[in-house]
């Protein structure tokens, strides 16, 4: 009997080897930051040398902007989709449990968008990220806001108000974990619909 030959290795296309790059960079910038990969880090892990890893995406920083912009666009569509019909209060519970929902599920993608980016991308920083979704937040504060009677000029500043104490507590919930992601949406929602439904017309500080 011949003794077994070496097995061959299946030949990834290069659609396959960009994509198994781009998982494995992710894992290792969340891990450890951009500072703190290295490309030969990136390629030991994907079993590759360093050459294909700059035929794919030029050098660290490419496969960086590329790992920040697939993660900032996934988290902007799971927001915007939530923000269209129904109740507002059903549109902030969505709004909330969808952004927990990516941190339950992509923990590894909010760590890399949450850190200060040193590399310009396509998408911007986690910042114009929340400006974009405090954009969609604004026109139905606005629309609320005339119903009520209230000045709709307010409104961007009320989304950035909402938007921020969600992305926040996101990014405290990602290590905490704790209570549940259900019931954290819950307390965001109880802060924010309770104290929105009974907004005063011309708040005033009290302390004076």
């Amino acid at each position: 009997m011949r003794p077994p030959g070496p097995v061959s290795r299946v030949r990834m296309t290069g659609a396959e080897r960009r994509q198994q790059l781009l998982d494995v960079a992710r894992k290792l910038f969340a891990e450890k930051g951009f500072d703190g990969t290295s490309i030969e880090e990136i390629a030991h892990r994907a079993n590759v040398s360093k050459p294909v890893v700059y035929e794919h995406f030029g050098g660290k920083e490419g496969i960086y902007a590329v790992v920040v912009d697939r993660e900032m666009q996934s988290l902007l569509d799971r927001m915007v989709s939530t923000l269209y019909g129904g109740h507002p209060r059903a549109m902030l519970e969505q709004a909330a449990g969808a952004l927990l929902s990516y941190v339950e599920e992509s923990h590894d993608g909010f760590r890399i968008l949450v850190r200060d980016s040193p590399v310009a991308s396509v998408s911007g920083t986690f910042s114009t990220l929340l400006n974009d979704i405090a954009m969609q937040v604004e026109h139905i504060l606005a629309q609320q806001f005339d119903a009520r009677g209230y000045d709709d000029k307010l409104a961007p500043l009320y989304a950035q108000a909402l938007v921020g104490m969600v992305a926040l507590t996101g990014q405290w919930w990602l290590d905490a974990r704790r209570p549940k992601r259900d019931e954290v949406a819950a307390h965001l929602v109880n802060l924010a619909w309770n104290g929105l439904s009974h907004l005063e017309h011309k708040p005033k500080l009290r302390l004076n």
